[in-house]
């Protein structure tokens, strides 16, 4: 059966939580040397319509160490959206790779690429939201876990700018039945829609979501405080406003963190503009697991990549294989 991960609204808690456990499995098969050729033959479509870093690399090198190929696909390289409808596209390339990843400027691209294909599509971030990021950062979380404490006893803080990170790790925390705070100015809170959707998880999930504009309290209880960039490609001309509302009180600081528990773990999933929306002291201290979260993209993309491929892969006998290699050879040679 043909499934995508567009968004993890689109999962079950056990789901998640089985697509996490198989993170660590991988993790720790990588970790001593011994990673899996699970995705021998196969084949990855990457297509990005922006630069990245973490999510370019860790698909391309979890795909290689699963023994398959990715191929790196952007604008100008592929005529999707230009000469091509993203129907058209959808559909030849599905018959040539056995997933594709898209990161995409508007999510309704990656909805039309999920709709067209006939293979997974994985959602690598859209101005909606960011699913492989969260997931991984759930993982990292549960690395950390403050000693004694459970998933569901996890108290979130994400301090900023209600970005699609934002929104998509609120979804994710409601979804498991954690508690999630947005601390932030109110022009830059989570949307009416976002608010729903975390009240409705919880309301199933026993999580808690809270939103204020004071930081302080937000950090409290807190066992991850969170944060990502203040503003984003297209934002710039907003940059002096934004600047203005959010500095210094929502700035991730070492002042901001003394309220905090001394078991707080400092997180963001990067790039970061380093004196802005947090210090250096604050993300190179020793209470920050940024790296931590940054390498756990890779093991995250290969657990979404073994997840929604390997059970698609059609896995020939020894015997078929021989009698076709057997065929093609006498052909060659005839």
């Amino acid at each position: 059966m043909l499934k995508h991960f567009i968004q993890t609204q689109d999962f079950s808690k056990e789901e998640l939580l089985r697509l996490i456990e198989l993170v660590r499995l991988l993790k720790r098969a990588d970790k001593e040397g011994a990673c899996p050729k699970l995705l021998s033959g196969a084949s990855l479509g990457m297509i990005f319509e922006e630069p990245s870093t973490r999510t370019r690399v860790s698909f391309e090198v979890a795909m290689t160490k699963l023994g398959g190929h990715a191929l790196y696909l952007r604008p100008g390289e592929i005529h999707m959206g230009q000469r091509e409808s993203i129907s058209d596209t959808a559909k030849v390339v599905s018959r040539m790779v056995d997933v594709i990843e898209a990161r995409t400027l508007k999510h309704q691209t990656v909805l039309d690429l999920a709709k067209y294909a006939t293979v997974p599509v994985l959602n690598g971030l859209t101005d909606y939201n960011h699913p492989t990021q969260v997931v991984c950062d759930v993982f990292t979380m549960m690395e950390h876990a403050p000693k004694g404490k459970k998933l569901e006893d996890f108290n979130v803080t994400f301090v900023g700018d209600a970005t699609n990170v934002c929104s998509s790790l609120m979804m994710i925390c409601t979804h498991l039945g954690m508690s999630f705070t947005h601390a932030a100015p109110k022009k830059y809170q989570l949307s009416d829609e976002m608010r729903k959707i975390g009240e409705e998880n919880c309301a199933q999930s026993g999580g808690r979501l809270t939103i204020t504009d004071d930081p302080v309290a937000a950090v409290s209880n807190a066992d991850f405080i969170y944060t990502d960039l203040w503003w984003w490609v297209g934002q710039e001309d907003e940059i002096p406003e934004r600047r203005d509302a959010f500095m210094p009180t929502y700035q991730v600081n070492a002042d901001l963190v003394s309220k905090a528990p001394d078991t707080v773990k400092i997180m963001h999933c990067l790039p970061a503009s380093r004196g802005v929306e947090a210090t250096d002291e604050v993300l190179d201290s020793d209470k920050s697991v940024i790296f931590d979260q940054a390498e756990n993209r890779l093991h995250t993309e290969k657990a979404l990549l073994v997840y929604f491929v390997y059970p698609r892969l059609k896995r020939a006998s020894e015997a078929l294989v021989a009698h076709h290699q057997g065929e093609i050879e006498a052909f060659l040679g005839s």
